[in-house]
């Protein structure tokens, strides 16, 4: 089956992205902490933290994508150890909770950079580009509460964002 549309992935934009979750980045000042804690805030009845690390092989650009997944009662983690740069791609959910694919958001982040996806939220599972990656995964499992849900969805590709290229100065225009 063809891809039902294209979507644009674009540079990471906290806030475009803040609908679904957090950013995840280093503070500007040497010896400054970011904290994130609230993000993971309440845990899910009866669960614990659960870390992990996955290693992911790249994928190349334009992508097809064929299904999301989300976790309806807790926070997901992924912060980057070893990867040059990742693709997130967001939705929301429409009136029957399923992605609103119409309303999807699409990034290239790159590897210094973590996602906190919100309970809830729609999202691809982790894909890299470059070379293989690997990421250490947070989020609270285990109690009554299903919380993994897979759901296929017409395909979409990603794409790269058209670059416009700077005009290439004429003569006259080039300073001695």
């Amino acid at each position: 089956m063809s891809p039902t549309h294209d979507i644009a992935l674009g540079p990471p934009d906290a806030a475009a992205f803040a609908p679904f979750g957090q950013l995840v980045r280093p503070p500007e000042a040497p010896g400054r902490r970011a904290f994130y804690s609230a993000a993971l805030q309440p845990p899910p009845p009866g669960t614990a933290p659960v870390l992990h690390v996955n290693h992911v092989l790249p994928s190349a650009l334009p992508l097809t994508v064929t299904g999301l997944e989300r976790h309806p009662h807790a926070a997901q983690v992924f912060i980057p150890l070893d990867v040059a740069r990742y693709l997130v791609l967001v939705a929301p959910s429409d009136a029957q909770g399923a992605p609103d694919m119409a309303r999807a958001l699409g990034f290239v982040v790159p590897g210094d950079t973590g996602v906190i996806y919100a309970p809830d939220v729609w999202h691809m599972g982790a894909t890299v580009l470059d070379r293989p990656g690997a990421f250490t995964v947070l989020m609270h499992r285990g109690g009554a509460l299903e919380d993994d849900v897979f759901r296929a969805i017409a395909p979409v590709r990603l794409i790269a964002p058209r670059i416009t290229a700077a005009p290439v100065p004429t003569e006259t225009e080039v300073s001695p």
